[in-house]
């Protein structure tokens, strides 16, 4: 498979993957797939960003979410956010340190 091809299949994979979070299962929440898979949707849009940082675009982290969720975080919480039990909350503070604190 050449370059291009290949570059064009994993954009295709992370469309379907930001259509499949955003679109087919808004019901995961955020913090149960950062606390079982160590990752989430802000994740997501953070490595978008930093993708595009590394190019020399400049891009902060509300318009990389902006771009990822296709709305504003406010608007992503008054619509699909719920509220997070203390046992996940303190699961996600371990999972966060584990995945991303060290990194950023």
């Amino acid at each position: 498979m050449d370059k291009q091809t290949e570059i064009e299949l994993q954009a295709a994979a992370f469309r379907r993957l930001q259509k499949h979070l955003m679109e087919d299962r808004t019901d995961v929440q955020n913090i149960d797939m950062m606390n079982l898979a160590g990752f989430c949707r802000n994740c997501l849009s953070r490595w978008y960003q930093e993708a595009a940082n590394e190019k020399g675009i400049e891009m902060g982290k509300d318009e990389a979410r902006q771009i990822f969720y296709g709305m504003t975080m406010d608007e992503w919480k008054a619509n699909y956010q719920t509220e997070a039990s203390p046992e996940k909350q303190a699961a996600f503070k371990v999972a966060f340190e584990e995945n991303v604190g060290k990194k950023g």
